[in-house]
């Protein structure tokens, strides 16, 4: 049996055990819940190698996560493996710019929804094209990993781990995305705060209401050319859930999950349309 530096043993087929280690809730079957959180995994397992992400699964399981930290570009954590010395993980990418992120506010201060949807703590689908529009992406296409560990391959299994926690707080906390990126969640939500309202557009459709005897004699005559008319663009849905975000959160847990995080699903089944019965 191998022998560290201090003369302890220790047992090289498998992980030292953990205590109190950032286990995900997911036991099985895929992590992450959240469109953002599923987004990001599944650039994962395009880019990175499936066998040794399986790995990275099993000790995010475990709970070898000793912890992590998310700061503007960068990701650090502490991995234990199979070795006394837990191994340091990094992963980087490119922070986003004031100059940048300055485009980014003005983009999406200028939206009245995706502003409410985001001061109200959710993630629209449609801030990805926001920032894509901008040719600012807002996941990562590509990492930058380093781990303490002798395995060459990258991710290892204890970058793939840090890697699918991330995932999951991506889960309990959206802004995180955002402030991997360079923006935290408080720095975020004040600059909106501060941006003007958005100008509300003329929709060039509507018309004013006047009696009906009034216009008789051009009653089916357009109101604007034909020839103006362009497809509209479609709206973006608001969250079935917005309200309960909006709301003060009651500080309820049930089973340590707070009570709008239980609820939240059920308000999203209810804007499901019904089948027929």
């Amino acid at each position: 049996m191998p022998v560290d530096p201090e003369g302890r043993w220790f047992d090289s087929t498998g992980p030292i055990h953990v205590d109190g280690g950032l286990a995900v809730r997911a036991k099985r079957g895929k992590i992450g819940e959240q469109w953002w959180s599923r987004r990001f995994v599944d650039i994962l397992e395009q880019t990175c190698d499936a066998g040794r992400l399986a790995r990275g699964r099993s000790y995010a399981r475990k709970g070898q996560v000793m912890d992590f930290e998310l700061t503007p570009g960068q990701v650090t954590g502490r991995v234990q493996g199979s070795r006394p010395e837990p191994y340091q993980v990094t992963i980087s990418i490119p922070a986003f710019d004031k100059p940048q992120w300055t485009r980014i506010l003005d983009a999406l201060g200028s939206q009245a929804l995706y502003r409410a949807a985001l001061l109200a703590g959710d993630m629209p689908h449609e801030l990805v094209d926001v920032f894509d529009e901008l040719e600012l992406p807002l996941f990562p296409s590509r990492l930058d990993m380093d781990c303490s560990c002798p395995d060459w391959g990258k991710p290892c299994k204890h970058v793939s781990a840090v890697l699918y926690v991330l995932a999951e707080a991506f889960d309990d906390d959206p802004f995180l995305v955002l402030a991997w990126r360079g923006r935290g969640r408080e720095e975020l939500l004040a600059a909106l705060r501060g941006l003007p309202e958005p100008v509300e557009t003329i929709d060039p459709l509507a018309v004013d209401e006047v009696a009906l005897e009034t216009r008789l004699h051009d009653f089916y005559t357009p109101g604007i050319s034909l020839s103006r008319l362009r497809e509209r663009p479609g709206r973006v849905t608001v969250p079935p859930e917005l309200l309960l975000r909006v709301l003060d959160s009651p500080q309820v847990r049930v089973r340590h999950i707070p009570i709008v995080d239980i609820l939240r699903p059920a308000y999203r089944d209810l804007a499901e349309p019904q089948g027929s019965t």
